[in-house]
């Protein structure tokens, strides 16, 4: 059987179940020795009282001027008795009695001192040349009935005691666990991009060790994505100039070859290498994406920048309609971040679309762009953020559009959604960015 996964949980029901057994292993020894002290007691009581009766029963035996038969003393009034004795001469004749002796029932014992059996305790004394015996009978139950009032009050105690004792063993661990809930939340509230070193002040010794192994963990992951990324950023960097290169020599080439099978190889190589710089230049998007600032201190207005971006498609004969509001949207987001995301959502419209492509944003922020386009499947809708994936085997493209937008807005506090068909149709295909990073839990829908 397993035990509870809360550390918390399991230190405090061991501590519990330690402080339980403590609690009663000290209650049982003070029962014990309360018992032998009670003992000890009972037995001196007896004792005294027997040699006290014995010394007036001897005065009242001598003072007798005949021979009389045994006395039974008369009760002066109801009272609860807990010693019945019994007087005899050297022979065993009863001289005297207590009133509730049964001195058929009252053993003569060998010798002087204490005897028990299983229902009293005896003590018997001699005077007078052992020719005057007493002896003088206690109910074990007396005893008993005290070690029970004793045990009872022991025990009741603990009843109280031990769940108010649980009880504080648990606020304690809470309060002495602080530390831990302060360190977990740390690592909770970091996000994908945050890998700073953890604080490690107001730390108890025990965790500073944890806090700077994860720091270090941190660190050294921090340097790994550096380190991607910045292979990412310099490699397509790099290979912009030699493929614009390229390209204008295959131009140049398919301009002085009168060859038409030439001329169409020269215009596959140039498909392909107008690809493979689209590639690059999607690869060092994706690379400032994962590593650059994405918002700034001061909010700026939208607009220019999505009219700029859309005007570059228009004049390049796109059939893109971007409908803007009148009012200033102000957003945080740096604005080359809102080109790249506007630029990559026009593009995969245009792409994947057919038809004329709608954009609009909206006052709360909301840029929604919508193309006409077959149905995605919900599980394939769910996938097309990820790198290099694509909405059929067909379709053209790196498959990089989609993700680069989703990691932006990730990392700006920003939203995405996908939606397809377009609400009401069948068909369709709608993203939507809210280009105004959340403050609160508000969420608009677009």
């Amino acid at each position: 059987m397993r035990g509870p996964a809360s550390i918390r949980l399991r230190t405090a029901l061991a501590l519990s179940l330690l402080v339980t057994a403590i609690w009663l292993m000290a209650a049982l020894a003070t029962f014990r020795l309360l018992t032998d002290e009670m003992d000890e007691v009972f037995d001196s009581a007896l004792q005294e009282t027997g040699q006290r009766i014995l010394q007036l029963a001897v005065v009242d035996i001598l003072s007798r001027e005949e021979d009389v038969a045994a006395q039974h003393l008369a009760a002066l009034g109801p009272h609860e008795e807990y010693f019945t004795y019994v007087v005899r001469d050297a022979g065993g004749r009863v001289l005297l009695a207590s009133h509730r002796a049964a001195v058929e029932e009252f053993p003569l014992l060998d010798g002087p001192g204490f005897q028990q059996d299983g229902a009293h305790r005896y003590y018997q004394e001699a005077a007078v040349s052992g020719s005057v015996v007493l002896t003088i009978a206690e109910p074990v139950s007396h005893r008993r009935e005290a070690s029970r009032e004793v045990a009872l009050a022991l025990g009741l105690p603990l009843v109280l005691v031990l769940p108010l004792s649980i009880i504080a063993i648990f606020f304690g661990l809470r309060y002495g666990l602080k530390p831990l809930d302060i360190l977990r939340r740390q690592v909770a509230a970091r996000g994908a991009d945050d890998l700073s070193p953890l604080a490690d002040a107001g730390l108890p010794q025990e965790l500073r060790p944890i806090a700077a192994g994860m720091s270090a963990l941190l660190a050294r992951l921090e340097q790994s994505f550096q380190a991607e990324r910045s292979f990412a950023a310099h490699a397509a960097h790099e290979l912009r100039t030699p493929l614009a290169g390229a390209v204008m020599q295959v131009q140049r080439l398919r301009k002085a070859t009168a060859e038409p099978s030439t001329a169409a190889k020269a215009a596959e190589v140039e498909s392909a290498l107008k690809r493979l710089s689209h590639l690059s230049e999607r690869l060092l998007q994706l690379a400032r994406a994962e590593g650059a600032r994405l918002t700034l201190a001061e909010a700026a207005d939208l607009r220019p920048v999505l009219d700029l971006v859309a005007g570059d498609f228009t004049r390049a004969g796109a059939d893109l309609r971007l409908t803007l509001p009148d009012a200033p949207i102000l957003s945080q987001m740096d604005p080359d971040a809102a080109a790249i995301i506007a630029r990559n959502l026009f593009e995969n419209a245009l792409r994947h679309g057919t038809g004329p492509v709608t954009a609009a944003l909206s006052p709360d922020g909301w840029l929604v762009v919508d193309n006409d386009a077959p149905a995605i499947l919900p599980d394939l809708l769910a996938q097309l953020t990820r790198p290099f994936a694509r909405g059929g085997p067909g379709d053209e493209g790196a498959g990089l559009g989609l993700a680069i937008v989703s990691r932006i807005a990730e990392r700006a506090g920003a939203e995405m959604r996908l939606t397809s068909p377009l609400p009401g149709q069948t068909r369709g295909f709608r993203a939507a960015v809210r280009l105004i990073p959340f403050h609160s839990d508000e969420r608009n829908t677009p």
